[in-house]
């Protein structure tokens, strides 16, 4: 098992690599060779092209699944005329940030290019800029906003130009590192999905597909836009649901009342800033309940408080979350993992009360 500068060190690696809805390849290259470098875990893609991570070997429960989604807003070459170059942006920034914006592309060898945007025209999530004649720039590759490399600050953030969900995959593969070897937690997996930025259509197409057994708790984990009642450094939040639904009530119950009990630092919030998997997964049917990461610099927009009130200037940052919350996060992972299998029983303990209260009714 990995200690925790290991951990971290995977946090760092992942949320360094450029990744686009519907071009991933770069994480899941990345997660592929962390598993095979594990004997007893096995991988497993879908139609979706969603990478299934399980542990070999006899399941005494039915099977604990971490989502993570690999991917993060950015730009995709969708045309190329001579130096003229046209990308499509997938994913959600404000028309804003993107005004003569410097961007980073990535050619089909990984050599990266620098440019600044010429024009973006957000109705049809479009940019274009020029590029030299000799640029090996082709329809395909995939773009970034230019930014510092990833960073540890001192007063304990991590800064990366793609914290959302890279953290929450490097957390969600630490756990399942951490639950390796253990027989009663051996039905703990790790689902990987793609394009959650456009719509989460790799979580609906593991969900429409059946690629989890119907009769698996899903745990959804998201890094989420930071608000003055859930901030960064308050801890990993046990999320109730989002802007589009309420998650699975018992299921969010047993994992909050086990991490509480743990003394594990932790936030329990409503979190309704967007929507996130965990909503496709409840559609269709599966227990779901919902764990993320506070995150500042959201989707890499700074100053975006300011920006919504029109009182500051769009400037684009790297995204930064806490490394005391992700600590957490792996942690309370853990705990969930058997939580969802306790002896936690709201009417039981209704019951109870009602039974040693009754007597003020007369």
């Amino acid at each position: 098992m990995a200690d925790r500068s290991t951990e971290i060190r995977w946090l760092e690696q992942l949320t360094s690599i450029p990744s686009v809805p519907g071009r991933e390849e770069g994480v899941m290259e990345w997660v592929r060779r962390w598993v095979g470098r594990r004997a007893d875990l096995t991988a497993k893609t879908d139609r979706s092209g969603n990478l299934l991570i399980t542990q070999k070997g006899r399941k005494q429960a039915a099977p604990v699944i971490a989502v993570a989604h690999t991917d993060h807003p950015g730009f995709v070459v969708i045309a190329r005329e001579g130096r003229e170059v046209t990308a499509e942006f997938r994913g959600g920034v404000r028309p804003q940030y993107f005004e003569g914006a410097r961007v980073e592309f990535l050619d089909a060898a990984g050599r990266a290019h620098r440019h600044r945007l010429d024009d973006y025209a957000p109705e049809q999530a479009i940019g274009r800029l020029r590029v030299p004649a000799a640029s090996p720039l082709a329809v395909g590759d995939i773009g970034r906003w230019a930014l510092p490399a990833t960073r540890r600050t001192a007063s304990g953030l991590l800064q990366a130009p793609a914290c959302d969900d890279l953290a929450g995959v490097a957390a969600a593969l630490s756990a399942l590192d951490r639950a390796r070897g253990e027989a009663a937690r051996r039905h703990f997996g790790v689902l990987l999905t793609r394009a959650e930025e456009v719509g989460f259509v790799g979580a609906i197409g593991a969900a429409r597909d059946g690629t989890l057994p119907p009769e698996s708790r899903v745990l959804s984990i998201e890094c989420s836009r930071a608000f003055a009642d859930s901030p960064i450094g308050g801890g990993p939040v046990v999320r109730v649901g989002d802007a589009s639904s309420v998650f699975h009530h018992d299921l969010t119950n047993r994992v909050a009342d086990a991490v509480k009990a743990t003394g594990i630092r932790h936030q329990r919030k409503l979190m309704a800033g967007g929507s996130c998997e965990a909503t496709a997964f409840l559609a269709y049917g599966y227990s779901t309940t919902g764990l993320c990461l506070p995150l500042g610099n959201y989707h890499n927009m700074g100053n975006l408080d300011q920006v919504e009130r029109g009182q500051g200037p769009a400037r684009i940052a790297r995204e930064e979350v806490s490394l005391d919350d992700y600590a957490g996060l792996v942690d309370l992972l853990g705990v969930a993992t058997t939580a969802v299998d306790g002896d936690w029983d709201l009417v039981a303990r209704l019951d109870a009360r009602f039974e040693r209260e009754r007597y003020v009714l007369g």
